[in-house]
């Protein structure tokens, strides 16, 4: 018997017939005896619609906020997530499980008091663990908590996941299961690459990189959570067969497990492929070379929300004027460029430059720590495809590469190729 914290995505719920073969997956696990507590998202589409409706409402006289009252905001959007736990509770209780749905605030689920993106301060796991002593399965709404003005809170984007790996951690579970609309974490997007394959473990700092770097399958923020915490969690499918051989398998269930990287025996020294599109360029030529130039440009930056990502600086040959270049969401471009005109006179630099439609395609793996040659091998790789980097940052295991974004397909494919990840 384990303890076990399932969750549904958005794309699981999307509607009755789809909650219903939730359910079917919850009773497998109960039915094999596990104790079991399900974290649930909104039905897809839901959150947006609910956002929509609260940016179609007049703003109070006066209000500044993009996101006009910020607790009447979570209070809107939350009740997605109220909505889909309490139908899946129903269709539970109409297949024979004891069930019952609970909100955050029930729990409690304890949040700091950021309206909108707020973060998880305390789970007591004693609620549910006594849930889990009377035979009942919790139906948790995800996505929301109690803040300190004991108003609802929501935790922003990927809060869903983020509630069930907290919850997890909370109730000392023996495994987290995210279940989505994919059966596991590839070595690329196989929308891109017909040959990525599924990989059956992946450890938490990869996980962590792949879902910066542009992997979908999980929220950088529930990664986090799942490392710190030391919390197994598999990445599994909705879509398959409930009942199929294999599903309930209490230790090692189909998908992909994230884990420590001591669990992964063999390693691989590139374990994935991940990529970002519309990311944008901007260089700022001949700055003045001097203490707290960098400060004074991306603090302000950073006051705007404008996240900037790689940075490559060049110093002229006499170490007085310096080019410095670096990558914003495509869709900040503007906002940035607004910003540095603004300290133009106080930096100092005779020019921006700016250049959209790039990507960025970044090589993950562990066993880059022990290997050398990897970045060489990557850079060979493009170049016999004619593929000209514009940019490169590393860390301990990943490589990213700045490219024009038409070539991003051709560069995942090459990329995914020259390190073997096409062959099983």
């Amino acid at each position: 018997m384990a303890r076990i914290v399932m969750k549904f995505g958005g794309t699981s719920v999307a509607d009755l017939d789809r909650i219903h073969n939730v359910a079917r997956h919850v009773k497998r696990e109960v039915d094999a005896g596990h104790d079991v507590a399900v974290v649930v998202s909104a039905m897809s589409g839901k959150t947006n619609e609910l956002v929509g409706w609260v940016k179609g409402m007049p703003k109070a006289t006066g209000a500044n906020s993009p996101f006009f009252d910020a607790r009447e905001y979570d209070a809107i959007v939350a009740s997605g997530e109220q909505i889909t736990s309490g139908l899946l509770a129903i269709a539970l209780q109409s297949m024979g499980v004891h069930a019952r749905s609970w909100q955050g605030w029930q729990i409690p689920i304890r949040t700091d008091n950021a309206h909108g993106a707020a973060r998880i301060e305390e789970i007591d796991g004693s609620f549910l663990i006594k849930r889990f002593g009377e035979g009942q399965v919790a139906v948790v709404a995800g996505f929301q908590g109690l803040s300190p003005d004991n108003r609802i809170s929501t935790l922003g984007r990927g809060g869903s996941d983020t509630s069930a790996v907290a919850i997890a951690a909370a109730v000392k579970a023996d495994r987290c299961d995210i279940y989505t609309d994919v059966d596991g974490v590839y070595t690329t997007d196989p929308r891109i690459e017909p040959k990525a394959r599924r990989l059956s473990k992946i450890s938490f700092e990869e996980m962590l990189e792949m879902a910066s770097l542009g992997a979908k399958v999980l929220q950088v923020r529930s990664v986090e959570l799942a490392m710190v915490h030391g919390v197994r969690t598999f990445v599994r499918s909705s879509f398959e067969d409930p009942d199929a051989p294999g599903m309930c398998d209490a230790i090692n269930p189909p998908g992909t497990l994230i884990c420590n990287e001591d669990e992964i025996v063999e390693q691989q020294v590139v374990t994935g492929i991940a990529y970002a599109k519309d990311e944008a360029q901007i260089s700022l030529r001949r700055l003045a070379d001097r203490p707290g130039v960098s400060a004074g440009i991306f603090g302000p930056l950073a006051d705007a929300g404008i996240n900037v990502d790689m940075i490559v600086q060049n110093i002229s040959e006499d170490g007085s004027r310096t080019d410095m270049t670096f990558t914003v969401p495509s869709a900040d471009v503007g906002r940035a460029l607004a910003v540095l005109e603004t300290v133009r006179d106080t930096v100092g630099f005779d020019a921006v430059q700016h250049d959209d439609g790039m990507s960025k395609v970044s090589v993950i793996g562990i066993g880059m720590r022990s290997h050398a040659g990897v970045a060489a091998t990557a850079f060979k790789a493009l170049a016999e495809k004619a593929i000209n980097i514009r940019a490169i940052t590393t860390s301990e295991i990943k490589i990213s590469i700045l490219i024009d974004g038409p070539y991003t397909e051709l560069a995942v494919r090459t990329l995914h190729s020259v390190y073997g990840l096409d062959k099983h």
